[in-house]
Order: structure tokens, then sequence, then C-alpha cells
């Protein structure tokens, strides 16, 4: 079986096609912070272009986890100023009672909901779809692969990302700021050691067994 050949870059191959078909506001919705062990996990949507926006891409778009902290920095000040954004969040109790799947899909559906424009066609990076009514894509890898879920994916992490920092400030010993509360030897050992902290999910297995 041969691999799946990427582009380069995400390029608008998926928007200009569904633009082909009459959508006009196609947002790309990516998340951030499925495998934590702590704080929530964020989803953004992002559309690029619209007659109300000002219509430019900001240039260098790509899947967050293949650009530097700072080069994420300034595109998301870019995303900000020229696209529609909306965030979505579940918190580690809604993770912990309906699972990370289903949480990760309602904070999905909560950032397309929270646009200032009314989506009328999603793309969705996974192959699961979200609680929405409007028309859904689902693009496996799709941060990679679409312009519009790779700026998604740069809110998304950037976001949560802040959230963590300021989460360090309020349960120190943990080192949140830093490991962003993945798995980390570090964090796990102070988790032996400290036990969980209110945004610690204790469904997960590693909490489930030390603290449960």
């Amino acid at each position: 079986m041969s691999s799946l050949r990427l582009p380069k870059r995400p390029n608008k191959a998926f928007e200009t096609r569904l633009g082909s078909q009459g959508f006009t506001r196609i947002c790309g919705v990516d998340e951030a912070g499925r495998g934590p062990l702590a704080g929530p996990v964020v989803a953004a949507a992002v559309i690029l272009t619209h007659p109300t926006l000002m219509g430019r891409i900001p240039r260098g778009l790509n899947d967050s986890k293949a650009l530097s902290q700072e080069t994420r920095e300034h595109l998301l000040n870019e995303i900000f100023d020229t696209c529609a954004v909306g965030i979505g969040i579940a918190e580690p109790e809604e993770i912990d009672r309906v699972n990370i799947l289903n949480a990760s899909l309602n904070a999905m559906a909560r950032a397309v909901q929270a646009l200032p424009l009314a989506a009328d066609h999603a793309l969705i990076d996974g192959n699961r779809r979200a609680p929405l009514s409007i028309a859904q894509t689902l693009i496996v890898k799709g941060d990679a692969r679409s312009q519009s879920i790779a700026a998604a994916s740069i809110v998304a992490k950037v976001t949560r990302d802040r959230l963590m920092v300021e989460a360090c400030a309020r349960y120190p010993g943990y080192n949140l700021s830093q490991n962003k509360g993945y798995p980390t030897q570090a964090h796990r050992g102070a988790i032996s050691h400290l036990g969980a902290c209110p945004i610690h999910r204790r469904s997960f297995a590693p909490i489930k067994a030390w603290y449960c």
C-alpha cells in the first residue's frame, strides 16, 4: 500500500472546490490537547476568506506542530487580524464525563458556533463528524492539507498553551507551563508526589491508576 503523499504546505484545494459548489463561508476546524493528562481540550474554527473579511490569507500557514512557538504567535496575530475566528473549550470535567473523543468533537462544534460569521461548511481535521447541522468534510491530517484547518490548528494550539501557562500559576509543582499537561516523566513524577490537581483528567489511565 502506498503512503499518503501530503503537500509540502497546506493549500486551498478543498476550499476552492467547495467554493465552486456554492459555499461561501468555509471554516477549518481543529483541536489541541487530546493527549495531555491535565487541562482542557481547545478547538478553533477559522474562515480565511469572505467578502466581509480583509481577503488576505496569512503567509506561512502550516500544521502548528511544524512551526516554532515564535512563528505560531506571529501567525496567530495575523489570523485574528484578517480572518473570522471562533474558539471552543471542553474542560477536564467534561472530558471525564463523556470521554476525550466526544469532548473534542463538542469543543469543535462550540468553536464553529462561536464564529462571528455563520459558517455554511466545515472542514474537520480527522475522521469523525462534529455535532453540527451544517455540511462537513472530514480530512485526515487536515492540518497539513488545508489552509483553513492549518490556521485553526495554530489558534487552538496557542490558545491552549496560554491557558496552561495560566494554570501553572494556580497549580505550582507540576511545571504545566513547560509540559502543557502532557505525560512527561517529570509530570508523572509530580503527580505521584503531589497527587492530582483539579485540572487533571481523572478518567485517563495514569491518573485513574494513581488516584482512584
